[in-house]
């Protein structure tokens, strides 16, 4: 997947990108989980995840009921490092778990070990651009793409985003649709 998701990037022309392709050669990007237990909790899960975000989200943009004029670099730049956030942040840890034929013996499992809590999309539009600018519809979208799993207390500039930007509420659709249509 990696080599897929490298073809997807590499079409992007702006300023950094080569640099932040470098960041993610230097992270665990391409191995890292999508999460610990809900959706893509494996090896290379992350960058399955992005990828499909992002063709559901080329998908979107295309078959929009009202036309949306979203260049291609954008779509990719928000599908492929929305999660972003996550290079560097799981490791795997060990608990006891009873065997099929009922012995104990060490699991590995994911865990969290969260080194610059920054929260998650706001942390992704802040790595982005430690490397390459961002348009604004391109950070709104990456920071928002987690919809109503924000605080309570967000929703109304949540709603606010969306209104601004409708790529950031297809941008979050894209992602629900990825996590629970394809589990990863």
């Amino acid at each position: 997947m990696k080599q897929e998701f490298l073809s997807i990037l590499t079409k992007v022309k702006r300023e950094g990108i080569d640099n932040l392709i470098n960041f993610l050669e230097q992270t665990d990007f391409y191995t890292a989980p999508a999460s610990t237990r809900f959706h893509g909790n494996f090896e290379g899960g992350l960058v399955e995840h992005s990828i499909k975000v992002y063709e559901i989200l080329k998908h979107k943009v295309e078959t929009n009921i009202e036309k949306l004029q979203i260049p291609e670099e954008s779509i990719i730049i928000i599908g492929l490092l929305h999660d972003i956030c996550k290079s560097n942040f799981y490791k795997i840890d060990y608990r006891n778990a009873k065997n099929t034929l009922g012995v104990w013996e060490k699991v590995p499992y994911y865990t969290v070990d969260d080194t610059i809590p920054y929260g998650h999309g706001e942390k992704s539009v802040m790595m982005i651009t430690e490397y390459m600018k961002l348009t604004p519809e391109e950070k709104y979208s990456i920071r928002w793409h987690m919809g109503f799993t924000e605080a309570k207390e967000q929703y109304t500039t949540l709603g606010l985003a969306y209104k601004k930007y409708p790529l950031a509420l297809l941008t979050h659709e894209a992602d629900l649709e990825a996590t629970y249509f394809y589990n990863i």
